[in-house]
């Protein structure tokens, strides 16, 4: 029963093994963003980035038709150029960072769907918003697998910048003034690139559901950064394996059962985290009333 259930739809259709195959290497590399937008208290961010990659996906499609390159490729120049522009409308105006992301990303959104609308037809939009991750090829593989291993690469060569940035960000402001934004450009530019390789197996709006509810879930158990990192792969690849073994069985959208995954991973991490759980922090408070 067990075999039939969880392990037969993977060895009997090619369709399910390249959709695994493309989740595990976009969970190696997809929470990494996730983590330190997160401890950049920057959550919110991935999801306007994700909505602004849509008119630059849109355009590569006007032209190039249903070319993964050509729409990722628009996608991140688009992702990138709201994520610049913001950075830029915070630093020169009283505007915090993410009310500018608000503004830009919404504009980005309604762009992005009139420009499918024009010359697109609905099945096209539904397509780029929500993905579709049972139709992955192996050009989406590789595409996938590069950008993975380049984000891996270049997080393993700014580890410590990253971190500094994230904890001590006025220590490493005055050691090098204009280190802040160079790695903040470098960040978000990550950002774009796996949202962009997301795209196409879940959708501009489903990606960032898997950049960051894994993250959000494995902060509520640990508190030390080697550890998060871990955890939030762990809980984004396994939310990818449940979530393609449940849409198959009960015939509904993969992207969607994935992120629903994670989202009830997220609940209940919030609700018995061991680190930021509601029920442990509610009964330390109990304890120490009692005590007092």
């Amino acid at each position: 029963m067990f075999y039939h259930t969880i392990i037969d739809p993977f060895i009997q259709f090619g369709f399910m093994r390249r959709a695994l195959v493309a989740c595990l290497a976009l969970s190696l590399s997809i929470t990494v963003p996730g983590v330190f937008l997160l401890l950049r208290r920057m959550s919110l961010a991935g999801d306007a980035l994700s909505h602004a990659i849509l008119p630059g996906v849109s355009i590569g499609y006007l032209m190039y038709g249903m070319s993964l390159v050509a729409m990722g490729f628009g996608g991140f120049i688009a992702g990138l150029l709201v994520a610049l522009a913001s950075g830029w409308v915070s630093n020169l105006t009283p505007l915090r960072e993410d009310a500018s992301f608000a503004g830009f990303y919404l504009g980005s959104l309604a762009l992005g769907v009139t420009l499918v609308s024009l010359h697109g037809s609905s099945v096209d939009l539904l397509h780029m918003l929500f993905g579709s991750i049972l139709a992955v090829d192996k050009q989406a593989l590789f595409f996938v697998g590069y950008i993975a291993s380049f984000t891996l690469l270049c997080i393993a060569l700014l580890y410590r910048l990253l971190v500094m940035e994230a904890f001590d960000k006025a220590f490493l402001t005055v050691n090098a003034r204009r280190a802040p934004g160079i790695i903040n450009a470098l960040f978000m530019t990550l950002v774009v690139l796996n949202l962009v390789a997301g795209f196409q197996i879940l959708g501009t709006l489903m990606t960032v559901g898997l950049m960051m509810l894994p993250a959000i879930s494995a902060r509520c158990w640990v508190n030390r950064l080697p550890a998060l990192l871990t955890i939030s792969a762990l809980l984004t690849a396994l939310s990818a394996f449940i979530g393609l073994v449940f849409s198959f069985h009960a015939g509904i959208p993969a992207g969607p059962a994935i992120v629903l995954t994670a989202a009830l991973f997220f609940m209940v991490s919030i609700l018995f985290g061991a680190h930021n759980g509601l029920i442990p922090v509610f009964g330390k408070r109990t304890t120490q009333k009692e005590t007092s």
